[in-house]
């Protein structure tokens, strides 16, 4: 899913371009809004995030010639906040608006809202690292073809990170931040989210091994760091 991100504030391009990556998105950038306009044309991404103050062209008129020529979904970015601009932004054929300062879940969130009411958001993705398998849409996860162990919405989310970056050491402030949300936990709720996790994949492991013996821990602890998913390619 290709995402156009137009803003003329480079420093912030780049953090709504990381945020969005991070979310799964292939990013293309523009900083102005003759540029956004030949990258439309060139690409056709399947969303816009646009912000309205733009140099030579502004985002009200990158807007409204884009809506006159596609249906591409349109989320504004701004910090006007007065009504008579969210209107006349939404009158222009935009999907939606947000309001700067906005938090990194807030922005994928609105964007997958524009996403899905237009049609083109597909089903979360299978992930799959050897033999563990989540279904992040059922929020369930099992290994081979073992009996599947329910988890709870954060749950699912901290394995799906765990699984997108297998192999790799995650710090405790990016958990908190793609599960939680900037502010939204401290290291004792995500050690307590990972000791939870842990008891379910030794769940699922078992139901799928059929032994009583002690399974190895999957979630690797870095002390001063963070924690890492180490899934074998077999793990029976």
């Amino acid at each position: 899913m290709k995402v156009l991100i137009v803003d003329d504030d480079r420093v912030l391009a780049d953090v709504l371009a990381f945020t969005m990556r991070r979310a799964g998105y292939q990013i293309i950038q523009a900083f102005d809004g003759e540029a956004a306009l030949q990258l439309w044309a060139e690409d056709r991404p399947d969303l816009i995030v646009l912000d309205v103050n733009l140099p030579k062209i502004d985002g009200f008129a990158v807007c409204r010639y884009i809506r006159e020529q596609a249906n591409t979904p349109i989320l504004l970015l701004t910090v006007r906040d007065e009504e008579d601009d969210i209107v006349h932004g939404l009158e222009l054929g935009a999907d939606d608006y947000i309001t700067k300062p906005f938090s990194p879940r807030q922005l994928v969130a609105r964007a997958q809202a524009v996403l899905r009411r237009a049609g083109k958001i597909p089903a979360p993705a299978i992930r799959q690292v050897g033999e563990l398998t989540l279904d992040p849409s059922r929020r369930e996860m099992r290994f081979g073809d073992g009996e599947a162990v329910s988890l709870t919405p954060l749950e699912s989310r901290l394995l799906d990170y765990l699984m997108l970056n297998a192999g790799h050491v995650l710090t405790t402030e990016a958990i908190i931040e793609h599960v939680w949300g900037p502010d939204g936990a401290d290291r004792d709720m995500v050690r307590q989210l990972i000791h939870r996790l842990r008891g379910k994949i030794t769940q699922a492991c078992r139901l799928w091994c059929e032994s009583d013996l002690i399974q190895p821990d999957y979630i690797e602890t870095v002390p001063g760091l963070g924690y890492g998913l180490t899934i074998p390619l077999s793990a029976n």
